[in-house]
């Protein structure tokens, strides 16, 4: 994995460490560690414009086949907008596809689960 070099707040890390579990396809592909990297009312504003809820997001991601590409990430900044909120942005390219992305994780009971998530198309860079 990258070094993402983010102020050393343990708030952002632990933000980013669950992000990029969240991108791993093993775990994707798990409804069990989905869920409990989920927050009970988390939602999400997908790429292609969907609206996603929490149940229809580990249902889609459960029924995801293949060895499944990794996804690559970059420009990963994190900070701390609360004692118990923190906001993610970052940028991934999957299959050929770019997309910014915005993350909202919320500490709940002592762990870090992503609340919102936001997937904004990009163009390829050069276009």
């Amino acid at each position: 994995m990258a070094d993402f070099s983010l102020a050393g707040d343990p708030a952002v890390a632990a933000a980013v460490e669950r992000e990029l579990r969240l991108l791993d396809p093993e775990v994707r592909r798990s409804p069990g560690l989905v869920d409990a990297l989920l927050h009970p009312g988390f939602h999400e504003i997908g790429a292609s414009g969907r609206l996603w809820d929490r149940p229809s997001v580990i249902a889609s991601l459960a029924a995801e086949t293949g060895a499944g590409a990794p996804v690559a990430v970059s420009g990963m900044r994190g900070v701390r907008l609360a004692p118990d909120l923190v906001h993610l942005t970052f940028d991934t390219e999957h299959d050929g596809r770019r997309a910014h992305r915005s993350s909202l994780w919320r500490r709940a009971a002592g762990e870090w689960l992503l609340y919102f998530h936001q997937g904004t198309p990009s163009a390829p860079e050069g276009s």
